[in-house]
Formats: structure tokens, C-alpha cells, sequence
């Protein structure tokens, strides 16, 4: 059962990834257009990420932000008013036209169109000595969109996004495709509701560049809990979790 619902799964990745497409002829032209016209740099956004076993690809975005913003002010964290954004660049993060490029990783094979979201490559320690329960997020190919992402998105933190990845494969295993189909019709809502784009700090009190400081360290920390601890936490945290 399975197997089949991964053949359907990469099936409707294909079709559905090649259509977007080719209906979205004019964002390849416009968009572009309107990001070189307002900051310089490359039009697309090329960033190593994780998918299915870890395996490290190339994910694309249009560029939302400043070139070498990664190096700069909050690395990988993003939260409001963030200078770097720029002003094209806000709008294509509050639409999440920005994310479109992803079609393309979708149609190569990179990722789905639902799964967990690719994290940077970097993003949560050595990845090699993950504990169970964050590498268990990497058992299926990453996605553009996700569980996660309807339960919350940027207004959850990392450790509450993975319990819903894995309640996605969970699930998927169980339901099959159909997971899938209701995951995309609840991401339509999200996207047109324009919620929870930006992050949240944990601690008010500290500016931006020490928040995302703190919040990276405890990111790494729990994805390396040992597995005994892990397992319990998780264990106690899913019996409040729910299916879709």
C-alpha cells in the first residue's frame, strides 16, 4: 500500500508541478523583471537544503532579500521588518510567490509538493548524529508545502514542527495520497489568509541578531537530544497531537 501511494504521490508531483508550469508563464517574465529593476543580484536564489536520507540538493527561490543576506544581521531567521527584505522582495514573501521556483525542484525530483519543509543544510547541527525523532522528519522528500506548515508555519517553533512532520508520515502511511490532497487544499487557505510569514522572537527583550543567535542554539540542542530523552518528550507531546 505503500509503495503504491508513493508511486501516485510522485505521479501527481510530476503532473501537477509541470501544469503550475506552464500556467505561470508570465511569473518567469514579470517577476524577474520587477526584482532586477528594484535591488541587484541574481534573479533566482539558489540554497543547499535536505531532503528524503539528508541528501543535500540545490532548493531555488526568487530572491526576496538583499545578495549575501545569509551572512548578515539574523542569518536563516526572518522576522518583521527585517532590513534585509527587499521591497519587492516583501511582496513576494507575503504572496509566497517566492517559494515558486520550487516547481522545478518538484518536477526533477528534489522534493514533493507536500512533505516536510527542506531545512538549510546547516540548520539543524551535523546530521549525521540527529536523534530519532528529528531524522525520522527525513524518512520522505521534502516538500513545498507541509503539515506543518498549515498548523502553524512560522508561528510554531522547530521542535513543534517536526512532531507534525512525523505525524505526516505517519499519516501518509496510513491514508496515502489522500493526506496529501487535503494538506494542499488547507495550504491554499493558508497562503490566501497571508498567516504567520514572518518568525516569532522568544524573548521580546533581546534585539533580532540576538534572538535568532539563541533560537539557532536551541534548535541544534534538541535536534541532538539523546534518543532516550527524545523519545520520551515525543511521547508525552503526541498524545496531544491529532491527525489532519
Amino acid at each position: 500500500m505503500f509503495i503504491i501511494s508513493k508511486f501516485f504521490k510522485r505521479l501527481f508531483d510530476i503532473f501537477s508541478s509541470l501544469t503550475a508550469i506552464l500556467l505561470l508563464m508570465p511569473i518567469w517574465v514579470i517577476i524577474p523583471i520587477a526584482i532586477k529593476c528594484d535591488s541587484k543580484g541574481p534573479v533566482f536564489f539558489k540554497q543547499e537544503r535536505r531532503t528524503k536520507n539528508g541528501r543535500i540538493f540545490k532548493m531555488l527561490k526568487f530572491r526576496s532579500m538583499v545578495v549575501n543576506a545569509e551572512q548578515t544581521g539574523t542569518g536563516l531567521f526572518n522576522y518583521k521588518d527585517d532590513p534585509r527584505v527587499t521591497k519587492v522582495g516583501r511582496f513576494l514573501r507575503n504572496s509566497s510567490i517566492d517559494e515558486l521556483p520550487q516547481l522545478f525542484n518538484i518536477f526533477k525530483g528534489d522534493m514533493s509538493v507536500i512533505g516536510p519543509r527542506p531545512c538549510v543544510k546547516y540548520e539543524l547541527g551535523d546530521f549525521e548524529t540527529l536523534n530519532k525523532k528529528y531524522k525520522k522528519r527525513f524518512e520522505m522528500k521534502a516538500g513545498l508545502t507541509g503539515l506543518a506548515q498549515v498548523k502553524g508555519r512560522n508561528d510554531i517553533s522547530w521542535d513543534e514542527k517536526v512532531e507534525y512532520d512525523n505525524l505526516y508520515i505517519d499519516n501518509f502511511k496510513k491514508h496515502g495520497i489522500f493526506t496529501d490532497i487535503k494538506i494542499l487544499w488547507l495550504s491554499v487557505i493558508k497562503v490566501f489568509k497571508k498567516e504567520s510569514i514572518y518568525e516569532n522572537k522568544a524573548d521580546e527583550s533581546v534585539d533580532d541578531i540576538e534572538a535568532a543567535k539563541l533560537a539557532e542554539e536551541e534548535i541544534i540542542r534538541k535536534a541532538h537530544i539523546p534518543d532516550e530523552d527524545a523519545e520520551e518528550l515525543l511521547s508525552d507531546e503526541g498524545e496531544n497531537k491529532d491527525e489532519i
